[in-house]
């Protein structure tokens, strides 16, 4: 093993006893001293401290107790005693039960690679949230005239849109020691105590799941916010994802009222309780300022209807409505949220003012995002302001095409003269530019007077891919955007249009890149569980979760995120959990697969590659078009065989031995069919037309025999010649090219195709203004406009994928072994790059890669982070003497390395 030293950060250590205590304690999928936690055996994880001498762990032994105090004598709940292991991750808690709201405080300590222990950590905490139904004392409540009507058919349309306000007064008598807000909704909230926001970032609560299985709650600690004598607790509430449409669904007669959970729990000082709940004491009106509030369409102000303080207790309520109730029943679970909310991360400024014209005002922010504006415009009495948002103009016109059915506008009602704030509450809009209208046309419009704030799930985003070429630095900045563009709650598709759905075909290819750019291992942990509601009993997994009715038919490429998620986060984390979880789900889409398969050949529905470039027209049984010139059934067969490859794989590290042969024979068989059935000897496809994707499938997935994969690579490669050096891959071959390319030693290719500046290419949006990936190749063009498809977003994902080479070949970082406990590091080097840099917080920690090509010498940097080994391999050294740390050595020392921090020096 080569030996660790710092060559180029001279940091020492001037406190090793802080040092060598571990660090960054987290619990489940990340939560940092959680507040309302979901999981009522918490796994634990930590890391070494980067300043300590320890350079692995051989043991550790973590400690779980009710209070801190206790650390001193006999922890109460846990004492793992030393465990011998060198694990830092995903620690199952075995200790003595923890259940609801419960808090309780750990802390660990580790032995290093010469048996000297650590410090104590300094201890964390979690608390747990209300984990059953039995735990909530309150109903939901909402307004009485949002009830079904007298012929029992629907309720009052008009009121499902209309937001409501709650109130509920209180009196508090005693000195306060803790309290906490449990709260969640049938639609969307924001809760308030005495006048003041509880969470003023929070957005959109609780998010989006099953409603019919799974609905999420949110704890706050408010025990700040309340005072003696006179309380109120109060919360508007609309429809948001569960009420009024989502998508085209518009079954009137289906639709249902916004509903309201909540429990406000007090201790005092002399630990006595005081319970606040949702019940039929509630205030509640529909006359106050949103009179209108919808996921596509916007929302209405009405500055007269706004009701001053009507969430304080100064406030006369007498005139609303007593609520309703509605039990709560034991068909939908109520459990914590188990990912970080949506929230305004970032605010933006105006970076032009495109034009003034005929009372109207265009600003470009300058970047495509999601969220909504904070208003501050001068207004006139009666005159309504028209607030409409746009991805792209062309020749300075607005284009809101590509919204089709949504309306995506805010309307405001002023009742005064001057200058308002408005910031929409229960909406959200997919757009770059706004246009306002309807403002004081006496004032002349400044730059302050729209303020972008940035909505998304707050997960961690720490990309930070950096190259020596600015288009390829702007491309990783357009992929960051569409993460937090569509990372809204869930795994979106796009984040404007009529549509806004968890499609899995786009997550499933997205998965690990997202990894590699944001901490969002608890965001896709999340959705994989409303996965596992939304999937059938024979298997079927829909195209899109949370499921609505519209297109109720399942796809291969798609449904098959069910077995490549699960397996792409066990390999990017270690964490057997997520494999835990979703086996049972994983063989039931395998057995799906098997239904819609004939001899192991599958016929089940696909989009196909979606959106392939260059289709031919749509044929009668579909192909071609939108859904690309591969064969449905190839792909298909290909799909089935992945599911079952990656079941299997997980099958053999869970231990489930009765279904590894079975699994193994089948895996097998597909595999022979694959090839029999649409491949001769030379495998030249025997009834379909050849495309990049056809040999990209077979190669990324194993299904051309060993002596053949050359052959494959070679027809691939042909088929990129033939299409003058460009990609012809829609959504699923995409994403594979990198991956065929780079095993196969042609990353020469993967450079020319990345680099390439026309149609279709990842350059092309830039070089057409793209501040996000696309969802179509030639979205929008500078000479001709927009792409006349109506389907055609300006933010999505897909083609983002590209990304994940930044990481994996670029700066050659790929785990080995599952959670990077063992790396690799094998930059890909090209002529049309000089330089690149950029890290991966792995779960033991920081590995980052920085190199440089210079007048035919490579300089390399890498750090590796303390617990794991790497291994460095440089293709285009295998027959140079370098420098390693300043000492000649040759690539065969390069294998093993322990942590530290290496430079690499040669001459080519």
């Amino acid at each position: 093993m080569v030996a660790c030293s710092d060559i180029y950060d001279s940091q020492h250590l001037t406190n090793r006893a802080l040092a060598d205590a571990p660090v960054n304690l987290i619990v489940g999928e990340g939560f940092e001293n959680p507040l309302g936690y979901y999981e009522s055996q918490p796994r634990f994880s930590w890391k070494i401290d980067d300043r300590a001498l320890a350079q692995s762990q051989t043991a550790y032994q973590i400690q779980v107790a009710s209070d801190i105090l206790l650390f001193n004598t006999v922890p109460d709940y846990w004492d793992t005693l030393k465990v011998q292991s060198e694990q830092t991750s995903w620690v199952r808690y075995e200790g003595s039960p923890l259940n609801t709201r419960q808090k309780v405080y750990w802390r660990v300590r580790f032995w290093d690679e010469q048996e000297q222990v650590s410090n104590w950590s300094k201890p964390a905490s979690i608390e747990l949230g209300l984990l059953s139904n039995a735990d909530w004392l309150g109903q939901w409540i909402g307004h009485p005239d949002t009830t079904k009507n007298s012929n029992d058919i629907s309720p009052n349309q008009s009121n499902l849109a209309t937001p409501q306000y709650l109130r509920k007064p209180f009196i508090i008598n005693k000195p306060i020691k803790h309290a906490r807000l449990y709260i969640s909704a049938k639609g969307i909230f924001k809760p308030y105590l005495n006048g003041q926001e509880v969470a003023p970032n929070d957005v959109m609560l609780p998010g989006w799941t099953p409603y019919d299985t799974r609905i999420e709650s949110l704890t706050y600690d408010v025990t700040s916010m309340l005072t003696q004598g006179e309380n109120v607790l109060g919360a508007s509430l609309a429809g948001g994802w569960y009420s009024t449409r989502v998508y085209k669904f518009l079954d009137t007669e289906h639709q249902v009222p916004a509903r309201l959970l909540t429990q406000l729990e007090i201790t005092f000082t002399d630990d006595s309780k005081q319970t606040v709940v949702s019940d039929d004491s509630w205030q509640v009106s529909q006359d106050g300022p949103i009179r209108f509030a919808s996921i596509y369409d916007g929302e209405k102000y009405d500055q007269g209807k706004e009701i001053k303080g009507w969430n304080t207790s100064d406030f006369d309520a007498s005139h609303w409505a007593t609520s309703i109730i509605e039990p709560l029943t034991d068909d939908i679970q109520i459990l914590p949220k188990r990912h970080a909310p949506i929230r305004v991360t970032e605010q933006m400024q105006v970076y032009e003012i495109v034009s003034v014209n005929e009372g109207k005002v265009i600003f470009d922010f300058g970047q495509n995002m999601v969220g909504v504006p904070r208003l501050s415009i001068p207004v006139v009495v009666g005159q309504e302001v028209t607030v409409r948002y746009a991805e792209a103009l062309h020749k300075g016109e607005f284009y809101t095409d590509n919204y089709r059915s949504a309306k995506s506008i805010n309307h405001f009602m002023p009742s005064e003269n001057g200058v308002v704030e408005y910031e929409p509450t229960f909406t959200y809009h997919g757009y770059r530019y706004i246009e306002i209208s309807g403002y004081d046309q006496t004032k002349q419009p400044t730059k302050d007077w729209a303020t972008a704030q940035i909505q998304h799930s707050d997960v961690n985003i720490h990309a930070n891919f950096s190259s020596s070429h600015p288009k390829l630095n702007k491309l990783s900045k357009n992929i960051t955007w569409g993460l937090r563009s569509n990372f809204y709650d869930i795994p979106l598709d796009c984040p404007q249009r009529d549509e806004r759905l968890g499609w899995t075909g786009d997550a499933q290819v997205f998965v690990t890149p997202s990894m590699y750019m944001a901490d969002v291992y608890g965001f896709w942990s999340a959705w994989l569980q409303s996965i596992r509601e939304e999937q059938g009993d024979d298997g079927k997994i829909p195209l899109y979760v949370p499921f609505v009715e519209w297109i109720n038919f399942a796809s291969s490429g798609w449904g098959d995120a069910v077995t490549i998620i699960p397996w792409e986060l066990y390999m990017m984390t270690g964490d057997e959990t997520v494999l835990t979880d979703n086996y049972e789900m994983m063989l039931g889409w395998v057995g799906y697969h098997q239904k819609k398969s004939q001899g192991y050949v599958s016929n089940m529905t696909t989009f196909g590659d979606w959106l392939q470039p260059y289709s031919a027209p749509a044929s009668e049984d579909g192909q071609g078009a939108n859904r690309g010139d591969t064969n449905f059934s190839l792909i298909g067969t290909a799909y089935f065989a992945h599911s079952v490859a990656l079941t299997l794989n997980t099958a053999k590290v869970l231990g489930k031995e009765a279904d590894i042969s079975r699994l193994q024979k089948l895996h097998q068989n597909i595999k022979t069919a694959f090839l029999t059935t649409f491949f001769d000897n030379e495998l030249n496809l025997l009834s379909a037309k050849p495309t990049q994707t056809t040999y990209l499938l077979g190669l990324a997935y194993d299904l051309f025999p060993k002596e053949k994969r050359a052959l494959a690579v070679d027809k691939l490669i042909d088929l990129i010649e033939l299409a003058d050096n460009h990609l012809r891959t829609g959504f699923l071959g995409t994403p594979l090219l990198t991956q065929v390319l780079q095993e196969a030693g042609r990353s020469d290719i993967i450079y020319d195709l990345l680099f390439k500046e026309t149609y279709p290419s990842w350059f092309y949006s830039i070089n057409n203004g793209a501040t996000t990936t696309w969802e179509r190749w030639n979205s929008y063009t500078i000479k001709d406009g927009f792409n006349p498809e109506g389907m055609n977003s300006l933010n999505h994902y897909a083609y983002g994928t590209v990304s994940r080479w930044f990481y994996e070949g670029i700066l050659g970082i790929k785990p080995i072994t599952p959670g990077f406990k063992s790396i690799s590091i094998e930059p890909q080097f090209g002529e049309q790059l000089k330089s690149a840099s950029g890290s991966y917080n792995t779960p033991q920690g920081k590995v980052s890669v920085d190199w440089t090509l210079l007048n035919s010498t490579l300089s390399l940097k890498v750090t590796i982070p303390k617990n794991t080994t790497a291994t460095i391999i440089l293709p285009i050294l295998d027959s140079h003497i370098l420098k390693l740390n300043g000492q000649e050595t040759y690539m065969s020392e390069m294998q093993n390395i322990g942590p530290g921090r290496y430079q690499i020096e040669v001459t080519l």
